[in-house]
C-alpha cells in the first residue's frame, strides 16, 4: 500500500474539486495523512479523517501562523488529539527561509507544541526550513522521542542527530527535481527503515509536473524515483515506507471506519 505520510488536501487550491480528488485517492487504495497548519487547517483535516476511512490528520501550528495562534490554542489542540484519527502533532517548527513571524515567537510555539505532543504522548511531525541547528537543539531540549523531518532538506551528519533522538524522513517531489542534490543523497542514504513518503500536495509537484498543483495519486512517480535512487524494486519501496508509518504513527491502521 502506497501511504502519502503528509499532504493538505484542505489547501483552498482543492476547493473547487475536492471530492474528485479523494475519489481518486480511494480509486488508488491509498491512504493520506493530512497536517493542519493552523487551528482552522487542523479542524478541517480531522473532518476530512472523520468523512473519508483513508485520511488520517495531524493536527498543529505551522511556524508561519505562530504569531497568530491565540491564547487557547493549546487546548483547542489538545480536544482535538482526542480524535483517534489524529496521528500527531504537526506540522510545526520553525522556518528561517520566508521570516514570515518573529523566530523566537516560532520558537516558543514550537517547544509548547512539542510539550503537548510529550503530555499526550504522540509523535510530532517538524517543518523545518534552514533552520537545522535551532531545530535539532529545541528537539533534544524537549524529550520527544519520535516524529518525522517531513521533506527532510538537511545534511545526512545532521540526519544521524536526529536520528538519535528517534525520528524518521520523508521525502517528495525534490527527489525528481535536477539540481536537488541533498535530498537525494539522503534518501539514497539513510537507513530504508527510517523513510517514508511524501507529496506535500498542493506543493513541490515532481517531474515532469513540476509548477503544477501536486496531489496524492502523485505518489507513485514519488516511490518510484526513490526506488531509482536506492537501486531497489518499487514492490520494496512500498513495503518498506508503509511499514515506517505504521511503525512511526502508531495509531494509523490499515482498516477504514469512523472514530469517535
Amino acid at each position: 500500500m502506497l501511504i502519502d505520510a503528509h499532504a493538505h488536501l484542505d489547501d483552498e487550491a482543492f476547493d473547487g474539486d475536492r471530492e474528485s480528488v479523494m475519489k481518486k485517492i480511494r480509486e488508488k487504495g491509498m491512504i493520506v495523512i493530512n497536517a493542519g497548519s493552523n487551528i482552522e487547517t487542523s479542524k478541517f483535516s480531522v473532518e476530512l479523517s472523520q468523512k473519508h476511512d483513508f485520511i488520517y490528520a495531524c493536527v498543529g501550528i505551522h511556524p508561519h501562523e505562530a504569531a497568530k495562534a491565540g491564547q487557547n490554542y493549546l487546548e483547542t489542540l489538545k480536544q482535538l488529539a482526542e480524535y483517534e484519527r489524529v496521528l500527531a502533532i504537526g506540522e510545526i517548527g520553525l522556518d528561517y527561509h520566508y521570516d514570515f513571524c518573529d523566530r523566537e515567537i516560532q520558537k516558543k510555539v514550537f517547544a509548547e507544541q512539542l510539550e503537548l505532543a510529550k503530555e499526550l504522548g504522540l509523535p510530532v511531525v517538524v517543518h523545518d526550513r534552514e533552520a537545522h541547528r535551532d531545530t535539532l537543539e529545541i528537539l533534544q531540549k524537549s524529550g520527544v522521542k519520535k516524529g518525522l523531518m517531513h521533506c527532510y532538506s538537511a545534511s545526512l551528519e545532521m540526519a544521524e542527530e536526529f536520528m538519535k533522538i528517534g525520528f524518521y524522513f520523508s521525502f517528495g517531489g525534490t527527489i525528481t527535481f535536477k539540481n536537488a542534490s541533498r535530498p537525494k543523497q539522503a534518501a539514497s542514504k539513510l537507513p530504508l527503515d527510517k523513510i517514508l513518503l511524501e507529496t506535500d500536495c498542493p506543493y513541490l509537484s515532481p517531474e515532469p509536473r513540476r509548477g503544477k498543483r501536486n496531489d496524492p495519486t502523485e505518489i507513485e512517480t514519488i516511490a518510484s524515483a526513490l526506488a531509482k535512487l536506492r537501486g531497489v524494486s518499487i514492490e520494496e519501496i512500498e513495503r518498506a515506507t508503509a511499514s515506517n508509518v505504521r511503525n512511526l504513527f502508531g495509531r494509523l491502521t490499515l482498516t477504514g471506519g469512523r472514530n469517535r
